[in-house]
Formats: C-alpha cells, structure tokens, sequence
C-alpha cells in the first residue's frame, strides 16, 4: 500500500499519535468480485502472490498478518492491496517439539516441524498462505476460470491449501505474455463451421444482449484473444448475430468484442471491425 506521508504528534490528550496518509482504494466486496471477468479475479490472485512472497522476505523477516480477511484489504487499479497492519507479526513462534507447532484453523489444521533453533519453521508464511486459500483463491481463482486453465488451476488451489508454497509460486505459469496468452487460448478454440461476413471500419450501435461475464453492464462485451475464439463465443450463444472487434485490450492484452443479437443497423467506425453471421 502506497504511504504518501505521515505526521507524529505528541499531545496531551493523546500521546503518541501518528497520522498516515495513504493511496484512496475501493473496499473489497467478495459478492462483487465474483460478478466480474476472470481475468480481473487472477489479477487480483496475482497481487495477492506478490504479496504473499513479499511478506515472507521482506526486510523485517517473515511478517504475518494475523488478521488476514478481506475487510483489511483494498482494491487500487485492479490490484489487492492491504491497508490494515495493526495485526501483522514478524514473530516466529517458539517451540520445544514439534508438538508446539500447532496452526488451527475451522477446516482442518497443520503441525509444523520445531527447528534446532526452538523455532517453528515458516510457521508466518504458512499461516498468510492458508489464508491466502480460504479467503480468496478458493473462491476467485476456479470459478468461470477458462476450461484449459482449470487442471492447473485445481493444482495451484490445492496445493495451497495444504500450505505448499509451490501453490502460489506455480502463479507465474499464467503471467500474461503474448506466448503465454495464446499457448492457453488456443487449447479452448475448436474449428467453427458457421461463416462470418467481415465489414471493416463498422459498427453497430444497438442489437445489445446481456450476458455474463460482462465489462458493460448493458451488453455482452467480452474478451477474446483472436477472431477464432469471438466465433466461438458467438456461435455459443443462440442470440448473438454479429459481433464488433473494438480496438481496447484488457490488462493481458485480450481484445474486447461486442455480440450483437442482429445487424439491421451498420455504421461507419473507423476503429472497429464487425462480423456479421451470414445464414444459409
């Protein structure tokens, strides 16, 4: 979380007093993210990798947030970030046995290894990744998630919730290259049968339908990595008639493409391309 300034004032009234002021962010809304794109839910999973692996090297040590819910969490330009640091710990548990070692939480528990120094061992990484699983992987990441991506994706979830680093670090498989993009895009596009008319520098104003997931709550706009895979969609929805390709990406690159339920209506836009389903 970004810290623009701070001010210490020692009063009267209050000793000790220290004022931060820190970067706006949106209150995380667990119902709200699940109503949003995939691709938005891993970009917050991946800053939430960033800082799970920050906090487990950071300069302090192994920091813990104790209380790791989304209430102490906020979302800055479709990032996770954590506002809250009251609870956070840079204190590894002490042990004699490995017995001392004990992580508790309501769907199963943990006993970690005491090591020679009379220390439980990653005993604050593990507690963030745990966390980490049952507050926001296991919700945000397999849901709607792309059916090539979902093998890995029960690999990266479940292996987190056996507090396995490796869960989180095998994150970096999805970082949103082109190669990587196109690698996974590929795997869900099949051959399409149905033929599509191109009309170049067009658009088409109306003819929306609602569809979900949606970056527009009016219409279906979706995101695509070519035209194969906006053939597809089109050709899985029994309303959609045409679609326009747009010149705006998401975050990875992905195209945005409007589906249209018709193509009455065509206008001149010299920075979109339509397609229009030609019927037999």
């Amino acid at each position: 979380f970004q810290l623009y300034g701070y001010c210490y004032q020692d009063s009267n009234d209050i000793p000790d007093t220290l004022t931060t002021i820190t970067e706006l962010g949106s209150p995380l809304e667990m119902i709200q993210l699940l109503q949003t794109s995939w691709e938005d839910r891993f970009r917050i999973c991946l800053s939430l990798v960033r800082l799970l692996h920050y906090l487990a090297h950071s300069p302090l040590g192994s920091v813990t947030l104790l209380d790791f819910r989304p209430r102490q969490f906020v979302i800055v330009d479709g990032e996770l970030k954590v506002t809250d640091l009251d609870d956070a710990s840079i204190e590894e548990s002490s042990c004699s046995s490995n017995s001392d070692c004990f992580m508790e939480f309501p769907a199963r528990n943990f006993t970690l290894p005491c090591s020679v120094e009379g220390r439980c061992q990653s005993m604050n990484e593990k507690r963030n990744l745990y966390n980490a699983y049952r507050f926001f992987f296991t919700y945000l990441l397999p849901h709607s998630a792309p059916s090539s991506l979902r093998p890995l994706l029960d690999k990266i979830v479940n292996a987190t919730g056996n507090c396995n680093r490796r869960g989180y670090a095998n994150c970096s498989l999805f970082h949103p290259s082109p190669a990587v993009n196109s690698e996974f895009t590929q795997k869900c596009v099949k051959s399409a049968n149905t033929k599509y008319r191109r009309v170049p520098e067009a658009f088409i104003p109306d003819e929306n339908y609602r569809c979900w997931p949606s970056y527009h709550h009016k219409g279906c706009l979706l995101s695509v990595f070519d035209v194969n895979e906006a053939i597809e969609i089109c050709d899985s929805y029994s309303q959609c008639k045409a679609f326009v390709l747009t010149n705006q990406t998401t975050w990875t690159g992905r195209q945005l493409v409007f589906f249209k339920m018709a193509s009455n209506h065509i206008v001149p836009d010299p920075d979109k391309i339509t397609y229009v389903k030609v019927t037999d």
